[in-house]
């Protein structure tokens, strides 16, 4: 699995991803649901993705439980969540959908403030391709998002 970091890494280590998102994501847009609990993040992370071509914003979830429920309904290609959230966290949602077959090939992108070892070893776990975090990476983040969405439409 590859737990990226900086931009110098990000497009060396996609390859595996992608390849493994075309095969689940079909012509069109890529489908994106965000799990963040800040307002701000979440405003921001919106506003940004929504203006890459290709990519359409499916669902929003602040909290574990919420994100689960729509998960359960919404199809999606990418998931961007957070490790703390309102009621729950990242990582418990992880391992409810790891759980279920239908998102195991789904790409998954930890983007958060809480960017120790234990928490990449874990996300490696559940099925992460890439990890971020918040005060240094947002750029990176977009122009990986950049880079799905237009894999995306090629396929």
């Amino acid at each position: 699995m590859n737990i990226c970091q900086g931009a110098g890494i990000i497009f060396s280590a996609m390859d595996n991803s992608l390849h493994s998102m075309s095969s689940s994501v079909g012509t069109g847009a890529l489908r994106v649901f965000l799990v963040e609990d800040s307002l701000t993040i979440r405003d921001l992370l919106v506003e940004n993705l929504t203006t890459i071509p290709g990519i359409m914003l499916v669902g929003v979830s602040d909290s574990e439980n919420d994100a689960l429920e729509q998960l359960s309904h919404e199809h999606y290609d990418v998931l961007i969540l957070d490790i703390g959230l309102k009621q729950g966290n990242g990582m418990s949602l992880l391992r409810a959908l790891a759980r279920l077959p239908e998102h195991e090939k789904r790409v998954k992108i930890i983007f958060t403030n809480n960017v120790s070892d234990t928490y990449r070893r874990a996300g490696e776990q559940y099925g992460v391709g890439f990890f971020f975090d918040k005060s240094s990476d947002f750029l990176q983040l977009r122009a990986l998002m950049q880079q799905l969405a237009s894999s995306a439409s090629t396929h």
